[in-house]
């Protein structure tokens, strides 16, 4: 008989599993050895670091050698539960252990399991599920215009596509570090519309486009115009209808934590006119900011980077500006934008999210609010508070950099035990509305390049200097794509909406910035990716599981994570074998054989195995 005395992972000792809405009931039962002696058990929870409440579970009778306790908990408000059971028999409690084991300890502290509790009638776009998406970084993607004249004159154009991105001779001030342009635009997104249909991509995440002076685009300069190089708000329009017809829809990157000093608001460089924050405190926009001498550059700035002035978002005229009849949002969405991505989530008030959640909503409940988190989202505290962004009224999802990481560290090092623990967390944690649709990347362009990470040298400590030029020799980019097939596994068929930055599709390399936004090569002929994408792709697009379905995870050990996706209609179940051996396995009655480094596909779902 099992030993468990509560796994929180299963539901005959949780009901429902993981996040629940907030008033609906949640089920708890305890198997504690009846020579113990515990007669009255208790579960300790709090919301937050709000004072714990005691509630006594009830007895159930024995069953062998244990005894039952069960509780029916309903929690009066949204909010981020932490709990644990105290026995009341020698200082006796049940702490978390991995993937969900409850286990006896009697210290004062230990690690507590987490109830997530959101908002009645928390919904994200259901459109949008089972899908692909795709980041694209519109300098680097590819080129319609060619040879476009520079709009400005402090601009450097790449016509050299091949070169890697500049960085020197100064690593921060001066030199050409982001300064650099290779010229992409809407009209080569547009031209390459075709390829990523045959990916599978039904959703475009595009880094800004807003009118800025870097090639990166996160110091913007005008919120209401794309930036000249890209194109017209007509070119713009004719990319999303473009894409619209080929069922694929287009988001934006919102940056509105920060403008660019070099802007039409702040405008220290001068280059707008007399109506900037900075020279004239009579502008409109000087509430925007925060001067004073308590600042090194004599305004908040963020990050300290003198090029991005801070702005507060709380200021009622800047929240109207992003967020108004008119504004930001409603500009771009009337465009043809299908919703943002939020730059630094965790750096916007909860308030002024929930202003751009009504605003995004207000053209319709398909569009998607997505938000930059680093962190397990449920359980962030920023600035002192603890977030409510994924509990219903604020994001729709996040960026799902926890999987990435997990997946990542698996693919180098093999322990397919921390991945599922990882993996578990996760979906325990998140609100299912939000779990469908998580990001689920293996790079983006603030991280090194997926098979430069998972195949290269570390680069942590080392400067730019080291990092240009460094690419993988022959056998370990081989190895690397082998083990990128895995991830692209992972990411598209883990719970979730799979992304895929451009040209890891085609194992670009790169460390971190700006290395890791080169040209896209599109004389790259190598399929071997593109075609693993694609098999994934329509694997995932067949079964109705990937799109909402629950994981369970079957083993987990070594190298080898099985798992299955499932709802009350169809499964699909999964076998990755990140090991340097084939492994066999009965199946539904049948064996097969996955090869070393390799994955298996399983429709129907996994019954038995070996």
């Amino acid at each position: 008989m099992s030993q468990t005395i509560f796994n929180s992972l299963d539901e005959h000792f949780k009901t429902p599993f993981g996040a629940v809405c907030c008033g609906e009931k949640v089920t708890f039962r305890l198997r504690v050895p009846a020579q113990i002696g515990c007669t009255t058990p208790y579960l300790c929870i709090c919301r937050w670091d709000e004072p714990v409440q005691l509630i006594r579970l009830e007895p159930e009778g024995r069953q062998g050698k244990f005894d039952l306790f069960s509780l029916c908990y309903t929690a009066a408000l949204p909010g981020a539960y932490f709990y644990f059971f105290d026995l009341y028999i020698n200082y006796t409690k049940v702490f978390r252990g991995e993937r969900g084991e409850g286990f006896l300890s009697s210290a004062p502290q230990g690690d507590r399991y987490q109830l997530t509790v959101y908002e009645p009638g928390f919904s994200t776009p259901q459109l949008l599920r089972g899908g692909v998406m795709y980041q694209i970084f519109p300098d680097r993607f590819c080129e319609g215009t060619p040879h476009t004249e520079m709009p400005f004159a402090d601009r450097y154009y790449r016509k050299n596509k091949d070169g890697e991105p500049y960085f020197w001779p100064n690593e921060v001030d001066g030199g050409l570090l982001n300064r650099d342009f290779f010229g992409g635009d809407f009209a080569g997104i547009e031209s390459k519309l075709p390829y990523l249909k045959d990916l599978g991509v039904t959703l475009i995440y595009l880094n800004p486009i807003f009118e800025a002076h870097s090639n990166h685009r996160y110091n913007t300069a005008n919120y209401m115009k794309p930036d000249p190089l890209l194109g017209t708000e007509e070119d713009f329009s004719r990319l999303c209808a473009s894409a619209r017809r080929m069922g694929i829809r287009i988001i934006l990157d919102g940056v509105f934590s920060h403008t660019g000093s070099d802007s039409i608001y702040f405008d220290r460089e001068a280059r707008y006119g007399s109506n900037g924050a900075y020279h004239n405190p009579h502008s409109p926009y000087r509430r925007w900011y925060d001067f004073g001498p308590q600042y090194a550059d004599g305004y908040r700035s963020w990050w300290g980077f003198s090029s991005l002035p801070e702005v507060n978002e709380n200021e009622p005229s800047f929240q109207e500006f992003i967020c108004g009849e008119n504004g930001v949002i409603d500009h771009w969405i009337k465009l043809g934008a299908s919703g943002f991505r939020l730059d630094v989530a965790d750096e916007l008030p909860d308030s002024f999210i929930r202003l751009i959640r009504k605003a995004v909503k207000r053209h319709g409940e398909d569009k998607l609010l997505i938000g930059e988190v680093w962190e397990d989202a449920t359980n962030k505290v920023s600035y002192g508070a603890h977030r409510t962004y994924l509990l219903g009224g604020g994001l729709d999802t996040v960026m799902n950099y926890p999987f990435r990481n997990a997946i990542i560290h698996f693919l180098r090092y093999g322990n397919a035990a921390a991945l599922a623990e990882s993996l578990l967390s996760i979906v325990e944690h998140y609100p299912k509305p939000a779990m469908d649709l998580a990001m689920n990347m293996l790079s983006t362009h603030d991280t090194v390049r997926a098979i430069t990470a998972i195949a290269g040298e570390d680069c942590e400590g080392h400067d730019r200097y080291w990092q240009s030029g460094r690419v993988l020799d022959e056998p370990h980019f081989f190895f690397g794509k082998r083990l990128m097939r895995l991830g692209f596994c992972l990411i598209f068929t883990l719970p979730g909406l799979p992304c895929i930055y451009y040209g890891d599709e085609i194992a670009m390399q790169g460390y971190k910035d700006p290395f890791n936004r080169a040209y896209f090569d599109w004389n790259c002929k190598d399929e071997t990716l593109r075609g693993c994408v694609r098999e994934l792709a329509a694997f995932r697009a067949g079964c109705d599981a990937f799109r909402e379905g629950r994981l369970r995870i079957l083993q987990a050990e070594g190298g080898l994570l099985i798992f299955e996706r499932y709802t009350d209609r169809c499964r699909a179940g999964v076998v990755i074998n990140r090991s340097q051996a084939p492994i066999q396995l009965t199946i539904g009655g049948r064996q097969i054989t996955v090869p070393e480094y390799g994955y298996q596909l399983v429709e129907g779902g996994i019954d038995e195995k070996k």
